[in-house]
């Protein structure tokens, strides 16, 4: 049961009240905006709300002990604060939201209804809806780690350790042609053997798409210059000369970290975990493979 402000129950307890509900939504990459159901910004809990998006909010619905509840919001892709191709990228996903009731003439005089985070986008032309979702929603996910023959580390990350930063695994590059939404034709980047970038992340640096970003699916060095295929198509066309930066791949075996980033003594994998096979075999006196003996000499 939420206790509220002396000030805020004074006011509900009028004849009128000026109520407005306020998101203030954090992403994951730290930003952090404010938007609001009134029709002028209001500062609440040290972020100002803009109006500009028309957002509207479903009714929030609890489940029982720690079922997930949840509801949504919609509104209109408007505004410096909201654009599509930050959508379409991936930057909203996860996005930590509070809900706030303000009353708009006193925008200080405001509690906070919930905490949810945002899950599945939709998109309509210039019309969108966003699931928000209760925090029990966390408790699904799995935690821990996997033991499998494959590395569970990003690469780059702390647990991984390599420096992507140096020229043997990163190089700007410029885009010749692009063939199509998610093939790029790149120049500046002939001294990596094919499949050096395959699994690995582009970004694009400069021009209309700038701050675009995909794994790359493809990468082949052939004599009409290195071509790249991308994940992720591309939101906004690129013309040629625009600056993108190509970051290596892994495929998260111990022969490639080894050979390829000579980071073997730190592989975050099981390479020599017993398979299936195995451990669904039986001894066999006959064939000698049962002398408990070590399984990787």
């Amino acid at each position: 049961m939420k206790t509220l402000p002396q000030d805020l129950a004074d006011h509900l307890a009028g004849n009128v009240t000026t109520l407005a509900t306020c998101w203030l939504v954090t992403r994951t990459d730290g930003a952090v905006h404010g938007f609001t159901d009134h029709d002028r910004p209001l500062q609440v809990a040290g972020t100002l709300c803009e109006p500009h998006n028309g957002l509207s909010a479903s009714a929030m619905a609890d489940g029982p002990g720690f079922a997930t509840g949840g509801g949504d919001v919609a509104g209109q892709i408007t505004g410096p604060a909201l654009e599509a191709r930050e959508l379409e990228a991936g930057l909203w996903d996860g996005a930590r939201v509070a809900v706030y009731r303000v009353n708009w003439q006193q925008p200080a005089q405001h509690i906070l209804l919930r905490r949810a985070v945002i899950g599945e986008v939709s998109r309509d032309g210039a019309a969108f809806r966003a699931e928000l979702r209760g925090l029990a929603h966390l408790l699904e996910a799995r935690q821990g780690r996997v033991f499998q023959k494959a590395c569970d580390a990003d690469l780059g990350d702390v647990r991984c350790t390599v420096d992507l930063s140096g020229p043997a695994f990163s190089v700007t590059a410029t885009v010749e042609t692009a063939p199509d939404t998610a093939t790029l034709v790149l120049g500046g980047a002939d001294g990596f053997e094919s499949g050096w970038f395959t699994g690995g992340r582009l970004e694009v640096t400069g021009g209309a798409a700038s701050g675009f970003a995909s794994e790359i699916a493809r990468h082949v060095r052939a004599e009409g210059g290195v071509r790249v295929a991308l994940w992720q198509p591309l939101d906004r066309p690129v013309e040629p000369g625009t600056a993108v930066r190509l970051t290596a791949g892994c495929d998260k075996r111990l022969a490639t970290c080894a050979a390829k980033f000579a980071n073997h003594l730190n592989f975050q994998g099981f390479p020599h975990m017993p398979g299936t096979d195995f451990v669904l075999s039986y001894p066999n006196r006959n064939t000698g493979e049962n002398d408990g003996g070590p399984l990787v000499s």
